[in-house]
């Protein structure tokens, strides 16, 4: 699995398989990034949000790995909407990551996450924020630029404007929440469609119907999450920094029939993430 990658719209490969690191603090991020490398992963990505950018930077430089066979991705926070704080952003992420470049820089979020999918679109400020990025992939800062959590129309108002068109969107989407309208939009308009929390942080785990075609295919109901996503065409990236699930997550050596991800695109949605709903994405406003 690790060896397989996909093209992004400049030409650039991305692993179509990486590691999240959501939720693991500094401390614990670069022992995590260092196994995760031992175990064959090449594809690490964090995010400003996450104060984690210097332990992954760590695990980067502990991995034995050389630079240029990593793709790191990284987010500007969702908060950063004028194309000075951005730019700042940017520099500050590069010096806490310890790196010369960054493979793949995503704005976070169309709007800070206390106003998540709200009134507010922040539009005109979104644009703002994709100059700065465009300006640091011109200068070589950054290989490739894109988005997270944008729906169609935050999309629609980067692409009517941009010099450089978004090569990525990062959203949630997995068994029991795809928006395959939006993925179908995306690669459309050739942009990569990555999922996060592609195993709903657990909350399938227990989905008997899931569960039952997992089975089937000798396999846990996360792997089949995780090539759920990959035959949709999409990027994934599963947190952990337990070795054993990197491990197992990266296990995917198997295809499912056609009839099998008909039946786990139509599985009923999840409204609950336990204790995970108090990020925006799933709970409306953060707590």
């Amino acid at each position: 699995m690790f060896n397989e990658t996909y093209k992004l719209s400049n030409g650039v490969k991305i692993p179509k398989l990486g590691l999240g690191t959501w939720l693991i603090d500094d401390a614990q991020a670069s022992q995590a990034v260092v196994e995760a490398v031992s175990i064959g992963y090449r594809h690490i990505d964090t995010a400003q949000a996450y104060m984690n950018e210097t332990g992954v930077g760590e695990g980067i430089r502990s991995s034995g790995v050389a630079r240029e066979e990593l793709f790191i991705t990284t987010k500007v926070a969702a908060e950063l909407k004028t194309y000075e704080a951005v730019t700042k952003s940017i520099d500050d992420s590069l010096a806490k990551l310890g790196l010369d470049y960054i493979d793949l820089l995503i704005i976070h979020s169309p709007q800070p996450w206390t106003e998540f999918r709200e009134e507010n679109r922040y539009f005109k400020e979104n644009k703002e924020a994709w100059k700065a990025m465009e300006d640091a992939y011109k200068t070589g800062k950054v290989k490739a630029i894109g988005l997270s959590n944008f729906l169609q129309d935050d999309v629609e108002n980067i692409l009517s404007s941009c010099k450089i068109k978004p090569m990525v969107n990062q959203i949630l989407a997995h068994v029991s929440n795809t928006p395959l309208e939006l993925i179908k939009f995306c690669q459309k308009n050739d942009i990569l469609v990555e999922a996060y929390s592609p195993i709903a942080h657990g909350a399938v785990l227990d989905h008997a119907e899931v569960k039952v075609i997992a089975d089937k295919y000798g396999v846990s109901v996360a792997q089949l999450c995780l090539r759920y996503d990959i035959q949709l065409g999409l990027v994934v990236i599963p947190k952990t920094a337990n070795p054993d699930h990197m491990r197992n997550n990266a296990e995917l050596n198997f295809v499912i029939s056609d009839a099998d991800m008909e039946t786990l695109k139509n599985v009923e949605q999840i409204q609950n993430y336990g204790e995970h709903s108090f990020f925006p994405v799933f709970g409306g406003k953060l707590k």
